[in-house]
């Protein structure tokens, strides 16, 4: 089973390649084994989606999270505050992750031929193993130049958006949410109202959380944009999923789907338009577990878009987090 193979069979039918992919990976991950067993789940008697357990995102903190036995080509790691544990995402094959975030990067922003894309990520850039740096690199490698990294060099960053407007070039900026703050309260940015601005969301313990909707409105005033995009990823998940400003909803991939499960019943689902704990089938994550249960609370709705409305007090999911520990 390759990921190749999985893309083509989910987008026809995501259900059926979504159950195999839980037999394959119940059989060849001893780690999702172990949990599936810990809440009696009999394999034959998961047939929908709906049923088939979540592993808490946690796991990945403690445990090498890996369907069959393979070599890393490499592996992403967390980033956190001082002290806290980084989970780490081990890797089979690189180009798998290459080819998704480029092929949704795309899918949302349309061709990359006469765009420079620029990215602020401290706090990333200053540390190893970062899923985001790679997915940038990557992007980056199919946009025109001048593209590239700035950390807290705001004079060669608008000198570099002021060089590729004199060629023409649709500009993109991602940045960590902290440093697009910091540029618009100081207005170290002064964009045009069509440029594209995309945040990766999070302080990362660097600033007081705020709303979405908070956030956006500063950041389109204090940079003179007409719209703010975000990036829904993880260390965790092979894919991404991206933020319509028209709608105010994520879409997911199309090899994804999100279900909201029950706070107080972990192993409940939630029906559209409910608030609870988002949870992730990614089949990109083939090689590792395609099922988390995230920390994070939100809704879905009938059409699979959702809406990311904060996370739980305490990011750890309790109740079914029999692995954790």
């Amino acid at each position: 089973m390759t990921w190749e193979e999985v893309k083509k069979r989910s987008i026809h039918d995501f259900s059926s390649t979504a159950l195999e992919v839980f037999r394959f990976q119940w059989e060849h991950n001893n780690v999702y084994r172990e949990f599936c067993d810990a809440l009696n789940i009999q394999v034959d008697q998961i047939t929908t989606v709906e049923k088939i357990p979540f592993l808490p995102i946690e796991t990945f903190k403690n445990r090498k999270v890996i369907t069959g036995n393979w070599p890393e080509s490499t592996r992403f790691t967390s980033s956190g505050t001082t002290g806290q544990v980084a989970s780490i995402h081990s890797i089979r094959f690189l180009q798998d992750y290459h080819s998704i975030c480029l092929e949704l990067f795309e899918n949302q922003f349309g061709s990359l031929s006469n765009t420079s894309i620029f990215s602020l990520l401290p706090g990333y850039l200053e540390r190893q193993g970062s899923g985001l740096v790679a997915m940038m690199e990557e992007v980056m490698k199919h946009a025109s130049q001048p593209s590239g990294f700035y950390l807290n060099q705001w004079e060669a960053l608008n000198q570099a958006i002021e060089d590729a407007r004199q060629k023409g070039h649709r500009i993109i900026l991602l940045g960590v949410t902290f440093a697009l703050l910091e540029a618009a309260e100081n207005q170290l940015l002064p964009l045009d109202a069509h440029d594209i601005v995309v945040e990766t969301g999070g302080m990362k313990g660097r600033r007081k959380e705020i709303t979405r909707e908070e956030l956006h409105e500063i950041l389109k005033k204090g940079l003179g944009i007409s719209q703010v995009f975000s990036e829904y990823g993880m260390t965790e998940l092979m894919s991404q999923a991206y933020f319509q400003p028209e709608t105010g909803w994520f879409v997911p991939a199309p090899w994804m789907k999100i279900l909201v499960r029950d706070p107080l019943a972990p192993t409940q689902l939630l029906d559209v338009g409910q608030a609870g704990g988002l949870q992730v089938i990614d089949l990109g994550n083939l090689h590792t577990c395609a099922f988390l249960a995230t920390g994070d609370v939100g809704k879905v709705w009938e059409d699979g878009t959702f809406e990311v409305m904060g996370r739980f007090d305490a990011a750890e999911v309790r109740g079914c987090n029999l692995l954790v520990q």
